[in-house]
């Protein structure tokens, strides 16, 4: 048996340690660790419930637009304004979201994960005329390495051609990324942390000059996604194709839905969606999704064990830093009792499970492309694959969806604030399913918490002593080289982990808690 112990995770959003056990070079047992806890559940308490859809987008830079979505929709089912929001509001909202979920799409290929099949540090000898290669090359001979080195070495399969051509579209991807944020920002004042989204609607109103500033951004994205984004990814499952062999989690898919697209009412448990709500298993059989069904478990969290296994309606959030047995920050979410995988593949297996044409017609026809079958999405590099289609579906979504903007109607409905009421908020991030629970008591917030994607994707073993879906996806795969263990990386970040999201322990007083050196 040999251990080998990755703390931190590079290449993620938070704070992320992995453990695993090692039997003949196959990957018995893995822990993964929430390694940080922040405690937004905690200070939300005794808030102004408008507050909330603020303070929420504060968990995190890179999905900060789920959290508005998910906590307005908590407020305005509290406020009892579900039925009652402007069409030019739903549809903002949904701009407002898609415009983040393209850009973080993008980040996670070319910025993250990608950087684990393309082999940017080749480019210090490059010889060419391309001047995105040529900045590149100029980085790395100046001595700045980051984020580039260090990391594990392994095995990079690209030809120096198609390494080149993945390698410039880093830089292209910035570019992108940057119109999308432009995007955000038309309809949501600025981003991160927007301020368009709030209970009752949005602030922005639309104009001509704005659904045309939209416009004209969201199709060069597109053209993008088709031309650039997804051609890549099909590079990369060309090079690397035991790797749709390897990391599938073997778990249940969870989607919350997105996307709202009833033109007058909608609440979280009906109405029509791009993305499907319910579960579908490995083998694609589907079941409406209850909310009432999850809970979320402890018994290997730091967190008091009288608070496990429930709904999160009725959680606590409270620390027990020096808990015997535990090992992560995060809680256990659970469904019946089951692990969840989220985030574009679950989105894409629920849809299709669904037979909701526009995501059935975008899988078969990648598929067809690639010679693939449907089983092979359930692995490390088809989550890759969905991404991109999960970018590819949102964008042409939202061409469509700006053009339905109606310039002189209303994107707000004025409420008046409860003294008591609760209120649930579900939608989907970048990285999954996330859901939001407000309980309104003397016209502050009494308790909010947040279950979010990684918490579902991380989550530690449970009370049964189930592991989470990535521990899972981690079992049984083989490791070359446990000083280089570059197949579990790839497959960690495959699920593209937030755990900024996932863990809400800040010391008011800048107690220094631990030193860590990182190479």
């Amino acid at each position: 048996m040999e251990k080998v112990i990755i703390d931190p995770v590079t290449r993620i959003e938070g704070h992320l340690r992995v453990e695993v056990t090692l039997d003949g070079g196959r990957v018995k047992e893995a822990r993964t660790s929430g390694t940080l806890f922040r405690g937004f559940e905690i200070i939300l308490k005794g808030r102004d419930p408008r507050d909330a859809s603020q303070i929420t987008q504060r968990v995190c830079g890179v999905c900060p637009i789920a959290h508005a979505t998910a906590s307005v929709f908590a407020l305005d089912q509290a406020f009892g304004l579900e039925d009652k929001i402007p069409s030019n509001a739903r549809i903002i909202r949904n701009l407002i979201l898609g415009s983040n979920l393209l850009q973080s799409n993008i980040l996670h290929f070319y910025h993250l994960a990608g950087l684990d099949f393309v082999d940017l540090t080749r480019l210090a000898r490059y010889e060419g005329e391309n001047a995105s290669l040529r900045t590149l090359r100029e980085f790395l001979a100046g001595g700045n390495s980051s984020p580039f080195l260090p990391r594990y070495e392994g095995d990079y399969r690209l030809g120096d051609k198609a390494n080149e051509e993945l390698a410039s579209h880093y830089l292209l991807a910035l570019e992108v990324r940057r119109k999308a944020h432009e995007m955000l920002a038309i309809f949501g004042g600025k981003m991160p942390h927007n301020v368009g989204t709030v209970a009752g609607g949005v602030t922005e109103n639309p104009t001509v000059d704005k659904i045309s500033s939209f416009l004209w951004r969201v199709n060069e994205i597109r053209q993008f996604i088709d031309n650039v984004y997804l051609g890549d990814v099909m590079r990369i499952v060309e090079k690397y194709e035991d790797y749709l062999e390897m990391g599938a989690s073997g778990c249940q898919f969870l989607s919350y839905g997105a996307f709202n697209l009833d033109r007058d009412a909608i609440d979280k448990t009906r109405g029509s969606r791009l993305y499907e709500q319910g579960l579908a298993d490995p083998a694609l059989k589907l079941k409406a999704l209850e909310p009432e069904r999850i809970t979320e478990q402890v018994r290997n969290s730091w967190y008091e064990n009288g608070t496990t296994n429930r709904h999160p309606s009725r959680a606590d959030t409270v620390p027990s830093e020096n808990k015997s047995g535990a090992y992560s920050w995060l809680k256990a979410p659970r469904y019946d009792g089951e692990p969840c995988e989220v985030g574009p593949l679950a989105r894409l297996m629920v849809g299709y499970s669904w037979g909701h044409s526009p995501v059935q017609n975008l899988v078969e026809k990648s598929l067809a492309a690639m010679k693939l079958k449907l089983p092979a999405l359930q692995s490390c590099l088809g989550r890759h694959l969905a991404r991109a289609l999960d970018a590819k579906l949102v964008a042409d979504a939202m061409a469509e969806w700006v053009v339905e903007l109606k310039p002189g109607d209303p994107v707000y409905v004025p409420y008046e604030l409860p003294d008591e009421a609760e209120g649930m908020g579900l939608s989907e991030a970048p990285r999954g399913s996330v859901g939001h629970w407000i309980r309104i008591r003397r016209g502050v917030i009494d308790n909010y918490q947040l279950v979010v994607p990684t918490t579902w994707n991380a989550s530690p073993r449970d009370d049964s002593n189930k592991p989470g879906p990535m521990e899972k996806a981690l079992e049984g795969i083989k490791v070359k080289d446990s000083r280089n263990p570059l197949e579990v990386v790839r497959i960690i970040r495959s699920f593209d982990p937030c755990l900024a999201c996932a863990v809400h322990f800040v010391t008011p007083k800048g107690r220094e808690l631990k030193i860590f050196r990182i190479r």
